[in-house]
């Protein structure tokens, strides 16, 4: 059986290994001649618009959490050049991925319900002011 490279989400979002595309480059930073001649750094992509796996909603989501990873074609595109292998900087993207996705799978929290003061403490805060403006007009100058 080979194995797959889809990549498991939460226990039922899986992104399949179709919509996902990796590209070596060459990293920049510490790795001494190894640096100049070694891709290690990846470059995933996540073409979300065309994905299957997740509804509309996260994918609105999804694009506005990634901001600046997000190209103008839906695409999500995540660098990873942390480690000096091939396989851990592979691992990195994916795991950074999957916690972008996750986060726009969590449904947007209820909308804020306005509310007003009560009486009582609208009454405090006047009182409150009216003190303090006693307390200030008290500080002018003693008449003659």
């Amino acid at each position: 059986m080979a194995e797959t490279r889809d990549l498991q989400v939460t226990g039922s979002v899986v992104l399949p290994e179709d919509e996902l595309e990796e590209q070596f480059i060459r990293a920049s930073g510490p790795g001494g001649q190894n640096v100049n001649k070694v891709a290690t750094a990846v470059q995933l992509r996540y073409r979300t618009l065309g994905s299957r796996a997740i509804s509309p909603d996260a994918k609105r989501r999804l694009l506005r959490l990634a901001g600046q990873r997000a190209t103008k074609d839906g695409d999500i595109l995540i660098e990873a050049s942390r480690f000096r292998s091939q396989e851990r900087n592979r691992e990195d993207a994916r795991e950074r991925l999957a916690e972008l996705v996750r986060e726009a799978l969590k449904p947007p929290p209820p909308p804020r319900k306005k509310t007003k003061p009560s009486k009582g403490a609208v009454e405090r805060r006047i009182k409150a002011k009216k003190g303090r403006a006693k307390i200030k007009a008290m500080r002018g100058r003693v008449p003659d």
